[in-house]
């Protein structure tokens, strides 16, 4: 039998990318577990505190990594990120596929901790279209735009750290959805995720 476990599904890419959008639509399948990071940046319109992000101070975050409540935390475009504990406790136990979403030093620290974790990339199709889809959100000022885009360009230095790449193209979330959820199929039948396969085959 396959892994009956859910997976610790990591996925990374910069503002623009498409993150939120794409595992909004993932997480509508019952599998899926959408881990909610704590946050010490202000919400943006729409964003809902509890469902996007935990929205904290700078103190309640400080509070939380002095009492350990972190899997990681990081500190990015001068805002401070945080993956809680809570979040991802017991679920991948019950089956549900836990996904993080995280910059790539956060990334690297889960992997660290969680070495079947699965690293993946959701990417525009190139820096033209990253760029566009920053100022085309309205939202941040020139000079935050360039910080990302900059950020951008040296987390990709960390490309080969990941284990899939996905393109989300212009208008085509769902095209970005399943091959996520393909990722998660091929990877729960990987022979390195069997649970005593070949004894349960013999054995009955």
């Amino acid at each position: 039998m396959t892994e009956s476990k859910g997976l610790l599904l990591v996925v990374s890419g910069p503002a623009g990318s498409g993150k939120s959008t794409v595992l909004a639509e993932v997480v509508k399948d019952e599998a899926f577990a959408y881990s909610v990071s704590a946050t010490t940046r202000q919400p943006r319109p729409g964003e809902i505190n509890g469902v996007n992000y935990h929205f904290i101070t700078r103190e309640q975050f400080e509070e939380h990594v002095k009492n350990g409540d972190f899997v990681e935390y990081t500190e990015y475009v001068g805002n401070c990120y945080g993956t809680l504990y809570s979040e991802i406790k017991g679920k991948t136990d019950e089956g549900i596929n836990v996904i993080l979403e995280l910059e790539v030093q956060g990334a690297e620290n889960v992997k660290r901790m969680f070495p079947d974790a699965v690293l993946v990339w959701l990417l525009p199709p190139n820096y033209t279209t990253l760029e566009q889809r920053l100022r085309g959100r309205g939202t941040e000022t020139d000079d935050v735009i360039t910080k990302r885009m900059n950020t951008a360009v040296k987390e990709l230095g960390k490309f080969s750290l990941y284990d899939y790449v996905v393109i989300s193209e212009n208008g085509k979330p769902d095209d970005a959805v399943r091959s996520i959820k393909e990722i998660v199929n091929a990877e729960k039948h990987k022979v390195s995720r069997t649970n005593n396969f070949v004894d349960n085959f013999l054995n009955n």
